[in-house]
């Protein structure tokens, strides 16, 4: 089994969260490209696949391939159950085994690159890493302008990386390894000799991309996924509870942390159940934290890390008490004995179109202020009869 094939099996927290995030908007397509590049960060498509039940069905064998690593055969089998129970004809490849095998292979590998190489972006700037190193994937016929860049050390930032991320083109299992010196950079493959070439972002007039990329593969998969997120939280509303609740919580720990370094707009932090809207007269479900709150929080309780956000969901499921304040706002406590717990305030603007988390902080750690604490929550307005659990 090869490294990229072994990889596939052990799906991690930054590729499921950025697949999730491309099967939250399921597109109807004709031809391959008629989604290209970052769109690919935000959509799911298979081309030629135009009904909604058959882009759902792929969608979910293509999502037990990536959570579940159940593998290529697992996958096979699926398709083949998918398209005679939707009765899907006229696919490219269809009519023979090489082409069938050939088409599924295609779907198969590069959902999963795709989705890989994006959580593996994720996870180069969330490191923080100074240097980045670009190492071919050892394929039996490479392509020579990838082979030559094997080895290449640049800095994170460099613009190359917004172009030639891996992968480059169909069958690419190129790769990027991060390292914080340069001595590090060599330890991960890196090769001081290997220089860019001239040329490297010279568009090729027949593709529209650099010379050794296909075409509408020069980006960089899960680069946009920050951007992508604040411009599709809306769809989180037409979620159910529970799939609302997992892919914020997969972007609370993923991409969230770029946007909690730099925010801007509104970050969808949490999902509240039909039964807390309601008593706050909102008639959304997902309370979103504001740049301007952020940079107020920041101020109030600069202990705050991003990881104290990412128990934001955890802090509404498991609150051991919700208190009303006054008509549109709601107070969330999570006393937990172990790590002392959080508070989340979350109030509903008049209209009730809008629904914004107003503070998050900590409960103190001492057991007598924390208790002194609850007891002044308590007292600032009324705890719902049935506890508040929705």
């Amino acid at each position: 089994m090869t490294e990229l094939a072994a990889t596939f099996r052990k799906p991690f927290k930054e590729q499921v969260a950025a697949f999730r995030l491309r099967l939250s908007d399921k597109v109807a397509t004709a031809r391959w490209d008629d989604i290209q590049k970052s769109g690919h960060d935000r959509s799911f498509m298979v081309a030629g696949a135009v009904k909604a039940e058959l882009l759902d069905d792929l969608g979910e064998a293509v999502r037990k391939a990536v959570e579940e690593g159940t593998g290529f055969e697992a996958f096979k089998k699926d398709f083949r159950e998918i398209v005679t129970k939707q009765g899907w004809h006229g696919w490219t490849g269809e009519g023979t085994p090489g082409g069938e095998a050939w088409r599924m292979r295609v779907i198969y590998r590069t959902n999963m690159r795709v989705s890989y190489q994006a959580g593996r972006f994720a996870q180069l700037r969330e490191g923080g890493f100074k240097y980045w190193v670009y190492r071919h994937g050892g394929s039996h016929d490479p392509r020579p302008e990838h082979l030559a860049l094997d080895g290449l050390i640049l800095p994170s930032d460099h613009p190359f990386w917004a172009i030639w991320f891996p992968p480059n083109g169909w069958g690419c299992s190129c790769r990027v390894f991060g390292a914080h010196t340069l001595r590090g950079a060599i330890r991960r493959g890196g090769n001081s000799n290997v220089k860019l070439p001239s040329g490297w972002d010279r568009p090729d007039p027949r593709t529209g991309a650099p010379v050794g990329i296909d075409k509408g593969w020069d980006y960089a998969p899960g680069a946009s996924v920050a951007d992508t997120v604040l411009a599709y939280r809306d769809k989180l509303e037409k979620l159910s509870d529970a799939s609302s609740q997992t892919v914020i919580q997969d972007w609370l720990e993923g991409p969230f942390k770029d946007w909690f370094e730099n925010p801007r707009g509104a970050w969808p932090l949490a999902r509240l159940s039909d039964a807390d809207a309601q008593r706050i007269g909102s008639q959304r479900r997902v309370a979103e934290l504001s740049a301007e709150t952020m940079e107020k929080q920041r101020r109030q309780h600069p202990e705050l890390t991003f990881e104290d956000y990412a128990q934001a969901q955890a802090t509404i499921n498991l609150a051991t008490d919700r208190i009303q304040d006054g008509d549109t706002s709601l107070i969330f406590v999570r006393a937990d004995p172990s790590t002392a717990g959080h508070v989340l305030v979350v109030k509903a603007t008049r209209t009730g179109q809008g629904l914004f988390v107003t503070s998050f902080r900590r409960l103190s750690r001492d057991a007598v202020k924390r208790d002194l604490e609850l007891q002044r929550l308590l007292k600032k307005g009324n705890v719902p009869p049935d506890g508040g659990n929705g």
